[in-house]
């Protein structure tokens, strides 16, 4: 008798958990995108507050149980800039070109990026607003180790924007482009051409909020993702730039 009320208390506590997680309640995307902008600085301060910088740039979240990183300073600490459009960007100290060396990354520039990006959806939960959905965007230094070159969502090019059809908003470049990043990269200078091999320091952070990167609109399914109300987040250094062709500028009706 004792083994088949175990049996029943195992089998009711399996339930109940179960029906825990049947009740978990997915993300629900508020009517008024007013409402998500505020998500996205919030689980913006939040992020900036709970992950630090190491030696090589990376972004690292605090240990709750390692000591070893108790010195270090926040994001919120490294003397953040928040431009126009909510995007955010951190210049890390002791990583940037020098004068004589650094170059002016232009709108219509080809560039050269090192580093990590991730995409985030702010969710609030109970009063609690947070990043989740966590999805790699792109990844040079724990996948190939070389950097991307002139990657889309920066600069889209003219013959891209040509020789598109469908939807009609893939003839726009805002279909392709972040134009958080985009603003807020133009604050940096770009290495004079690093070769592909040299190792990376990253130079710092650009946080972009849905809002400064495709919100609610129609844009390219990068890595065949949705990127509706999703933040970004962009850890990388410049390896270099150049400018672009002419002929790969694009006209004023494609912008």
């Amino acid at each position: 008798m004792k083994k088949i009320f175990l049996y029943i208390l195992a089998g009711s506590l399996c339930f109940s958990a179960c029906k825990k997680d049947d009740d978990t309640s997915p993300y629900v995307e508020p009517e008024d995108i007013a409402t998500q902008n505020t998500y996205d600085d919030q689980a913006i301060k939040k992020f900036m507050d709970e992950n630090y910088l190491d030696a090589q740039g990376n972004i690292k979240a605090f240990s709750s149980t390692d000591t070893a990183d108790d010195t270090e300073k926040k994001l919120s600490e490294l003397s953040p800039i928040t431009l126009p459009s909510g995007t955010i960007y951190i210049m890390r100290s002791g990583a940037q070109p020098s004068s004589a060396e650094g170059k002016t990354i232009e709108s219509t520039d080809i560039i050269k990026i090192m580093g990590r990006a991730y995409s985030y959806l702010a969710v609030n939960s109970d009063g609690n607003t947070s990043f989740q959905s966590k999805a790699a965007f792109l990844n040079t230094i724990d996948g190939t180790g070389v950097p991307v070159i002139d990657p889309m969502f920066y600069y889209t090019k003219k013959s891209i924007l040509d020789a598109a059809t469908t939807p009609d908003a893939a003839k726009k470049a805002s279909y392709y482009q972040i134009p958080g990043f985009r603003e807020a990269l133009q604050k940096f200078k770009a290495f004079d051409n690093l070769s592909n091999e040299a190792p990376y320091n990253l130079q710092g952070v650009i946080i972009v909020p849905s809002r400064a990167a495709f919100a609610r609109n129609p844009h390219y399914p990068y890595l065949s993702l949705s990127y509706r109300n999703k933040s970004f987040v962009f850890n990388f250094q410049i390896y270099g730039r150049e400018a672009r062709p002419s002929g790969d500028v694009q006209l004023p009706e494609q912008q």
